[in-house]
């Protein structure tokens, strides 16, 4: 027996060195680098929106700066406080009021260069925000009117602004006036990022000497401020060394490492503590690039890219369908956003109402819809995108958020449950106009309106004794196929009634210049898309001059009832979920009217990536850049075929 005992164990020895070769012989693959297409091209407005928004710098941002002081929980539908970066949140109401949050910070909050982020970094990051030295840089500030001090500290009545304070390096104190509460979406006011202050503005500092915060020289002996639009000019905006684009102290899960206009590289940042969910990245290198529609399924099959996001054209998405299973997968998300047509409601062509009203009932937009995004997009009618929880709401996708009385047996507390429920199935869109092709509707509107045909058999009026004539412009982003769709929908309806329709491409960076007024605004009319922020505010948009009057600013559209209902809706109390959506209908409604906007359609985006990528959960996540944190890139093992454990167990009994 011992003979036989020694046998075996030479066996089993040469087993398990064979088994040691063979897993070493078969290690599964790890991946340093994931290559990431997008259809939009990148702008390099890497740092803040103040110059501009597109979809692809909103990816990057979210790589690059973390630690916001709130995070959005899906789950409860509002902002709550980010546990991995606030240690201690204390909420006080003033005697006024007002109402002061008290937020303690870890001490472990680090940039990617190993230096400190304090209370200093939030404080500066929002009074760089808010100044109006951003004008001077071609930027346009953020309003915080819901601080208070605000309004005192722009006009130069205080030189603080005195609803933040630092009370400590750790202790950041923000006070919103009591005027600006309730505010359905509350602790999203307090939505900031920290920014390091050395390198967006060196030689300035953030002090606070008892009364609130604001930005001084640091070094006290030098009279004239450094801070100044030259500064902003120097340290953001140079397209080579500029923290815009080429930032080097970054809070978020990556690192930029390279940016040369078209293809942004990015390292993991060792000193990131973890998202919300205190998770940090695996994945080594990250590589951000165009992808364009014509191309991006061949180079996803052949290995350019391992990560298509945000597709939705339908011959594409169609095409990169049929390589789903074949070592490929897919996601799909509804769009929390849509496109749209901006009117320049500044310019006398587009001013009346009736005239926008009659080029939306101009267009085939059903079959625009089809054209462009198949069966993967709708029409909308009004302000919203498929995404939007508010429109989960009124289409019945999402259940009242109420829970059942604790005893069935109340009969009151279940009568009051059962209303609800009943007020919440009843919330609908069922008002709104739908503006299909009805060329005889749009020809009235303008008879009504008094714009009649002239010789050249184009409609024109007399406007404050000038002759304006309805011979439109309209700019789209340059590379973008819509154009067939509008050839075929919209041009010849409108030529059939009279106003010429001129369209022209431009590039993406010039078009968001001349949306955001920042160009010469020589069009009447833009076309373009925009995916909403969580906080759903449309009061914001709005600039309200001394006499009262608001103006939609991006359309310059001035309506003091829509300007109204975006206000009510913005003032829902926290938590009343059923009236918020009231009042949202009630501003949709509006909207829909006075069409300061025609809207066009929302869709669904469908990300295309390798079976490799592991837990890339980007339906439960805003962007990519947001869902790659937690993902893993690697080839998983090969799971045993049933039966194959049992086979190699039976191979190791012996007879004697």
């Amino acid at each position: 027996m011992k003979r036989i005992s020694a046998l075996l164990l030479a066996i089993l020895l040469l087993l398990t060195q064979g088994l040691v070769f063979a897993e070493e012989a078969d290690e599964p693959k790890v991946y340093e680098e994931l290559v990431v297409g997008n259809p939009t091209k990148m702008q390099g407005y890497f740092f803040t929106e103040l110059w501009g928004n597109s979809t692809t710098d909103i990816d990057v941002r979210m790589l690059l700066h973390g630690y916001n002081l709130v995070t959005w929980d899906g789950n409860r539908g509002m902002f709550a406080i980010d546990r991995n970066v606030v240690r201690e949140a204390e909420v006080l109401d003033q005697e006024n009021g007002d109402r002061s949050y008290v937020l303690t910070l870890f001490d472990d909050l680090y940039y990617s260069d190993g230096s400190r982020i304090t209370a200093w970094d939030y404080a500066f990051s929002i009074l760089f925000q808010i100044a109006p030295e951003v004008y001077g840089a071609g930027g346009k500030p953020i309003r915080c009117e819901h601080l208070r001090g605000y309004d005192e500290y722009l006009n130069g009545t205080v030189p603080y602004l005195s609803g933040v304070r630092v009370t400590s390096d750790q202790t950041l104190v923000i006070t919103v006036r009591g005027e600006y509460l309730p505010f359905f979406y509350e602790f999203g006011m307090l939505f900031y990022n920290p920014y390091p202050i050395k390198e967006i503005a060196p030689g300035v500092t953030v002090r606070d000497d008892g009364n609130g915060v604001y930005l001084a020289n640091e070094d006290a002996s030098v009279a004239e401020p450094v801070f100044t639009s030259e500064l902003i000019i120097k340290n953001v905006m140079d397209p080579e060394t500029g923290y815009m684009s080429h930032p080097k102290a970054v809070s978020g899960p990556y690192t930029l490492t390279s940016w040369d206009g078209d293809v942004a590289e990015f390292a993991i940042n060792p000193y990131f503590k973890g998202d919300p969910n205190g998770t940090v990245p695996s994945i080594p290198r990250l590589i951000f690039t165009l992808a364009e529609n014509e191309t991006m399924v061949d180079k996803l099959k052949n290995g350019e890219f391992g990560l298509l996001n945000k597709v939705m054209k339908a011959d594409t998405v169609e095409a990169a369908r049929e390589l789903v299973g074949d070592g490929f997968e897919m996601s799909s998300y509804p769009r929390i956003g849509l496109s749209y047509i901006s009117f320049a409601c500044e310019k006398p062509t587009v001013a009346s109402k009736a005239v926008r009203q009659a080029i939306a009932w101009c267009m085939d937009r059903d079959q625009l819809v089809r054209d462009y995004t198949g069966n993967y997009g709708i029409r909308v009618d009004g302000y919203y995108g498929l995404g939007q929880w508010m429109y989960g709401a009124v289409n019945g996708t999402i259940a009242g958020p109420f829970d059942p009385p604790e005893d069935p047996n109340d009969t009151k507390a279940m009568a009051e449950y059962e209303a609800k429920l009943a007020e919440w199935d009843a919330l609908n869109l069922d008002n709104l106009t739908v503006y299909t092709l009805d060329t005889e509707k749009a020809k009235t509107l303008l008879d009504e309106d008094g714009w009649r045909l002239n010789a050249d058999g184009v409609r024109e009026k007399e406007i404050d004794g000038q002759k304006v004539v309805l011979d439109l412009r309209m700019i789209y982003p340059a590379g973008n196929k819509i154009l067939d769709s509008f050839e075929a929908n919209l041009i010849p309806n409108l030529e059939s009634i009279g106003i010429r329709l001129t369209m022209e491409p431009v590039p993406m960076a010039e078009l968001l210049e001349r949306y955001y007024k920042k160009g010469d605004r020589d069009m009447d009319m833009i076309y373009l898309a925009t995916n909403f922020d969580i906080v759903f505010d449309p009061s914001v948009n709005f600039i309200v001059d001394p006499d009262g009057n608001p103006n939609w600013s991006y359309t310059n559209d001035s309506d003091e009832e829509l300007y109204r209902l975006a206000v009510d809706m913005r003032a829902t109390e926290p938590g009343d979920t059923l009236e918020y959506c009231r009042r949202w209908i009630a501003f949709q409604e509006r909207f829909n009217d006075t069409l300061p906007m025609l809207p066009l359609y929302s869709n669904t985006y469908f990300d295309f990536y390798l079976e490799d990528l592991h837990d890339y959960m980007i339906g439960e996540n805003t962007t990519w850049t947001m869902a790659i944190v937690p993902a893993g890139l690697y080839e998983a093992p090969e799971t045993p075929e049933e039966g194959d454990e049992a086979a190699e167990e039976d191979g190791l009994i012996f007879d004697d």
